[in-house]
């Protein structure tokens, strides 16, 4: 019967070597000779308590719950344990403990990082309704402009805090498509808020990548968000295809990242010091580039720039079959951009508005 068991049982007498154990036992513990009988067990167990061990040897650690008694066989002292692998279990209970706590660190920075702009948003509100403040037109007009800045930053936390919980929740896989790449950055770039030429964009109009749209928008957002908060203009966005890789850069003239913040660049809620200062995120915007990228087959990483500043680079699997066709400039974008033969062309984009004209080579 015992040796039929499926949980692992061994006997151990009082100088703590093995007198008898089953076949699911000799499974479990691996002895290094091979003879589990006559073998030292190794683990201080006590009789009547639950106990868990962990093993090493060959392959993944595992964790053994070990149940243990006692009993007097021909007038010796025997201790009988059983085991049980409850590794799966174990690792089951160290992903939610480790989901629990990511949880907590979300909601404290969000709490945070939302808590200065709400209260900004209640000042200002409060300014605007009060009669017996004198301000004019221009000046009621400036407060109500900070406000909208200020409402904008609350969406861009919040997006940013939703795409990480959708990510954290294993949400269904996103179904690749080909997506044109300058259809994409000539999206981004009507909503984002920049200096006219501080954008240059170089990607041919046939660049595609098998991805899903809106991922794509999103890890391109995210890179382009981060350039503008971070670094000094121009700001270059170049799409290309290399072999069987759509390859995208986001490149800045800022001061780079240095070499001790490298490693944590990607990691969640990770901000340099300098970083906290110079403008609000929660550290959330490059994992959700690299994560999505590597979702989708792909990878992100950082360079640093030959003569300064950042290179932020975007790598996914190249859409299937030959050149799209040339996407239909959409009036009112107001950007240039080339179709990856000749120079760069000069590009500006306003965040909640036209900027000009649309132009496409």
């Amino acid at each position: 019967m015992l040796e039929a068991s499926a949980d692992g049982v061994v006997a151990i007498d009082e100088h703590g070597t093995i007198r008898f154990g089953n076949q699911a036992a000799a499974k479990l513990l691996v002895p290094p000779a091979g003879d589990l009988v006559g073998s030292r067990f190794g683990h201080d167990l006590t009789p009547g308590q639950a106990t868990e061990i962990e093993l090493g040897g060959p392959g993944e650690p595992r964790v053994l719950d070990v149940r243990t008694t006692s009993t007097t066989v021909a007038g010796e002292r025997l201790r009988i344990a059983v085991l049980r692998d409850v590794t799966q279990r174990k690792q089951s209970e160290r992903d939610l403990e480790a989901a629990l706590d990511r949880q907590s660190a979300a909601l404290a920075v969000a709490a945070h990082e939302l808590h200065s702009p709400l209260a900004a948003i209640g000042v200002l509100a409060h300014v605007l309704s009060d009669l017996q403040v004198t301000m004019n037109t221009a000046e009621r007009a400036n407060l109500a402009e900070r406000i909208t800045d200020l409402a904008g930053r609350l969406q861009m936390l919040l997006r940013r805090l939703l795409t990480s919980m959708q990510i954290e929740a294993n949400s269904a896989k996103a179904t690749p498509e080909p997506v044109r790449v300058l259809e994409v950055i000539i999206d981004q770039l009507a909503l984002v808020s920049a200096e006219p030429k501080a954008m240059h964009v170089r990607c041919g109009p046939g660049v595609s990548a098998a991805v899903d749209r809106a991922e794509l928008t999103m890890m391109l957002a995210n890179y382009i968000d981060n350039a503008l908060s971070y670094a000094q203009p121009p700001i270059e966005i170049t799409g290309a295809e290399r072999d069987e890789w759509t390859e995208i850069e986001v490149r800045d003239n800022g001061p780079g990242v240095t070499k001790a913040f490298e490693p944590l660049l990607f990691e969640r809620f990770a901000r340099a010091p300098e970083a906290e200062r110079q403008a609000a995120g929660i550290g959330l915007g490059l994992w959700i580039v690299r994560t999505l990228a590597r979702s989708a087959g792909g990878d992100a990483w950082y360079e640093p720039a030959k003569g300064g500043g950042s290179r932020f680079l975007l790598r996914l699997p190249r859409a299937g079959g030959g050149r799209l066709a040339v996407p239909v400039a959409r009036p009112g974008y107001g950007h240039a951009w080339d179709d990856g033969v000749g120079g760069g062309h000069d590009g500006s984009s306003h965040r909640g508005g036209p900027a000009g004209p649309g132009v496409c080579s």
